[in-house]
């Protein structure tokens, strides 16, 4: 359980916003027309030293909206089969629900107003998330609709890499392609990445703050 001191700063360290990792899995780039087959959302959460650090992710398959589009080659990437009987896919609405209910739970324990998407090329993840809002006419979306953290942005900033699998090795954590391109090992590493990128911030700012002060009372 976070502590109100802790969700207090959670919700000034992002302008109230609460930071979630996205990840979807597709049937093709275009999402008014192709398939949204399986969503994980990880939540960013904060310790007692005000270190950032990953929830577990919540997730689910998806069952492709009434006239959508697969391409063939996109499941050879996502390895998923949607006429597999065990897949246990949910229609976009209730997919949606089970996503947001801990999300929403999350904001009201950090004191945040609204969530935030992060990811890694997030204009890709937030484009198929509002397009189900929008198929579904949900109401209760906790995310902006359009401000977004991008892990591309920040892995080129703090490790000079752009591609998630160099971007996650450069920051000194293991890549494993065999379990790449799950919608919650993407997400688990994305929220990692995420993490560690702001801690690393943080904690060179505590340092550059604490030189001063020495040197100010020297």
């Amino acid at each position: 359980m976070t502590s109100s001191f802790n969700a207090a700063r959670m919700a000034q360290r992002f302008r109230g916003f609460l930071p979630v990792v996205v990840d979807v899995e597709t049937g093709g780039f275009d999402s008014e027309r192709h398939a949204l087959l399986e969503i994980a959302a990880v939540i960013v959460q904060m310790d007692e030293e005000g270190l950032l650090r990953p929830a577990p992710a919540v997730s689910t398959h998806v069952d492709a909206f009434p006239g959508s589009e697969i391409d063939p080659r996109s499941l050879e990437v996502t390895g998923i089969d949607p006429s597999h009987p065990f897949r246990g896919a949910l229609p976009e609405r209730e997919a949606l629900d089970h996503i947001f209910r801990p999300i929403r739970a999350a904001m009201r324990e950090a004191d945040c107003q609204r969530a935030i998407l992060v990811g890694h090329n997030a204009a890709f993840d937030l484009g198929f998330l509002n397009a189900a809002i929008r198929r579904t006419a949900h109401k209760r979306s906790p995310f902006h609709q359009f401000s977004c953290f991008d892990t591309v942005t920040l892995g080129g900033l703090a490790y000079g890499q752009t591609v998630l699998s160099r971007v996650v090795e450069a920051s000194g954590q293991r890549w494993d392609a065999q379990a790449a391109h799950s919608a919650v090992y993407d997400a688990e590493r994305t929220a990692e990445l995420f993490c560690n990128v702001v801690n690393r911030w943080k904690q060179m700012d505590d340092y550059f703050h604490a030189n001063v002060a020495a040197t100010a009372g020297a």
